[in-house]
């Protein structure tokens, strides 16, 4: 359904980088009955294109001892939505910001290494940021399903 606009033989070389991104050129080619250039040739052309953004891994926080992931929803004024948005994309305790729907609305996850870290981005940061007019947040106690990027 997503792949619909790539052609077949890219939607398999997709799906097998999704499964692993560290696949071998040569082992997708195996895979999909293509030479190991021509793997390459197409992935590069998908990077160039923006089908595929970046391979990365991903740590999980809570494997880490002591740390705190927390969601924040942060209504803003609209006219201050921008400012309050450039203030938390600077802070490298926030891992995600998205817009979102409804009123002038953001979305905005958090990785601390510790409660006492966590406290100090809320009553530091997030608790002096203008024309904010209602914050929720949520701790994360256990991570029960999440995919990343596509779902095929």
């Amino acid at each position: 359904m997503f792949l619909d606009g790539l052609d077949e033989l890219d939607q398999k070389i997709v799906r097998l980088l999704i499964q692993n991104a560290r696949m071998s050129y040569s082992e997708i080619g195996q895979q999909t009955g293509i030479s190991r250039v021509a793997v390459k040739m197409r992935v590069q052309a998908l990077e160039q294109k923006g089908v595929i953004e970046e391979y990365t891994t991903i740590i999980n926080p809570q494997k880490i001892s002591g740390a705190v992931s927390c969601y924040f929803e942060i209504e803003t004024r609209p006219d201050a939505l921008m400012e309050v948005a450039e203030i938390l994309r600077q802070n490298d305790t926030i891992t995600q910001i998205y817009r979102v729907t409804g009123k002038s609305r953001l979305h905005v996850h958090a990785i601390a290494s510790s409660s006492e870290e966590m406290e100090a981005l809320l009553y530091g940061t997030i608790d002096k940021l203008p024309g904010v007019l209602e914050c929720t947040n949520n701790v994360i106690l256990s991570r029960i399903k999440d995919i990343k990027g596509l779902r095929l």
